[in-house]
Formats: C-alpha cells, structure tokens, sequence
C-alpha cells in the first residue's frame, strides 16, 4: 500500500489523533538588515551603506550618523580625548511644555547616551593634531543650550592656547533651545566671541554644516569658519521651510536653503561627501599651514 508525503510527515502521535504535525513557523528578517533611502527610494543593504560612513551606494543620500560615530569616520582611530563630558544642563527656569525640562533632558541622556547635544575634545586627523567637536540632532534636535555653549566655548579657548586647528561639524535643526530661554541665546555670542579671539590669535576654524543646520546654530559659529564645508543636500538656514511657510505663507524655491543653493550664492565654500571628508579636512590644514 503506498503512503501519502502527508503520512510520511506525521509523528506517531500525530497518527494516533489523525492531526498533522505543526508547520515550521517563518523566520523574519533582522531588524535594520535593510532600509529605505528617503531620497531614491531604493531599498539598500544596511552594511553596504555603512562601508560608505552611512551613504546611499544608489544616489550618495548622506544619512543621518551619530556624534560618536562621525568621530569614528573623521579622527583616526583611538586617537580622541573627549574635554567638559562631565558638563550636564540644570533647570534655571523650572521650564516645563508637555513634560518636565528636567524630565526630558533625563529621557533624552538615557535614548542617545549622550548627556548633552556636543561632544568635544581634541584627537587626530591624518596624524594632524586638532581640537574636535559635533553637534548631535538626535538631542533636542542638537539645540544651542548653556552646555552646548560652554563646551564648544572650552574647546575653542583650548585651540587658542594650543595652536590647535579647530573643526567643528554642526548637526543642529533646533538653534537655541527654549528650555533655558535667554541663557541659551547669550550662548550664541559667547562662542562667536572666542571664534574671534581664535581668528586674531591666527588659528584655522574649519566648520562642517551637515543635514540639518538651522537656527541659531547657522546664525552664528557655524558660519564663521574660515573655511566653510557642507554636506551634499543638507539643509542649511535659518527658519526651516515649513516655519517660513506657517508665518508669511509662502512656499520657498525648491532647491533653497541647500548646500547646493547656498554655495552658488556663495554662503560656503565646498561640498564635500563625507567619504572624502577626513582627506579634505587634512589637506585644508596642510594648505593653510597649521
């Protein structure tokens, strides 16, 4: 008598009760092995985008990277002395919106481990020493508070008395941030004051605007370098597109607040992919002498 594939599958307990064993449950895929570019729509494998420093290999879209990991992709490695990591925000306002300031800050060190919006220190560029910082978007949207200030501030008055080529690589959409009011606007021109000091001392401030550079981050050091680099299709400006659009109904150009369209008005001077970053960074410092 022949025996059915069904049959053939069965335990003997299976046959006893005359129920067919279970079928193998699916395996999923793991989360993040793959992801969708927001800029060509492709789906692309998430290791291929990491060999690249977190680029599209379709269309070159820049995705957005931690602070720890641009230190990773710019300064060589083992090489960076983080300054100030002790610093933390207080509460002078007792500010609260949809939850506690303090709450929030709290929320925030523990989702990003990082206890403030800038990480700074000094490290290694092509065996170039120089002072380093960056701005995270992913805290308070990289916002401009008293700390942020200060450290950047320390860093810069540490290149002054170093002679230490400064860079700093600027990821901020929130400009100054409206927990700590105008103990976070007076952060602004503290930092351009010793940005001042460093030019006539004669350093070399090297500014690095990535996708998103908005606020009163753009308002001020971000600005002042010596020389100015961005990032391709970062955005790049003041008041953001749909701010500019709430307040005076008007849709801006497509293409405006740019890397592209600002260094057509001249506003910066190169657009770098990060993949030649590092390289143009040590060369810019070579060029210039330091």
């Amino acid at each position: 008598m022949s025996t059915s594939l069904t049959e053939m599958n069965m335990t003997d307990q299976d046959r006893a009760t005359n129920k067919p064993s279970p079928s193998r449950p699916k395996r999923g895929v793991p989360e993040g092995l793959w992801k969708r570019c927001p800029d060509c729509g492709e789906t692309i494998y998430g290791k291929e985008a990491d060999q690249q420093l977190g680029t599209c290999p379709q269309c070159d879209h820049h995705f957005y990277v931690t602070a720890k990991e641009r230190i990773r992709q710019v300064l060589d490695g083992g090489t960076f002395e983080e300054l100030f990591c002790d610093m933390a925000a207080a509460d002078p306002l007792k500010f609260a919106d949809t939850k506690a300031y303090r709450d929030r800050l709290k929320a925030e060190q523990k989702r990003t481990g990082l206890t403030d919006a800038a990480v700074v220190g000094t490290g290694m560029i092509r065996a170039r020493r120089v002072a380093f910082g960056v701005t995270d978007s992913a805290f308070i949207m990289g916002s401009m508070g008293a700390v942020v200030g200060e450290k950047l501030t320390r860093l810069i008055e540490r290149a002054t008395d170093q002679n230490f080529p400064l860079i700093i690589v600027s990821g901020s959409g929130g400009g100054a941030r409206m927990h700590e009011g105008i103990l976070s606007l007076m952060q602004m021109a503290k930092v351009s004051a010793a940005l001042a000091k460093y030019s006539e001392a004669g350093g070399l401030f090297i500014s690095v605007l990535t996708n998103p550079t908005m606020g009163g981050v753009a308002a001020s050091f971000a600005s002042l370098g010596d020389l100015v680099f961005a990032e391709p299709k970062a955005l790049i400006g003041f008041a953001g597109p749909r701010t500019i659009k709430a307040t005076i109904r008007i849709a801006l150009p497509e293409g405006f607040q740019t890397s592209e369209f600002l260094l057509q008005h001249g506003y910066i001077d190169r657009i770098v992919r990060r993949v030649d970053l590092k390289s143009e960074i040590a060369r810019a410092i070579d060029y210039c002498g330091k």
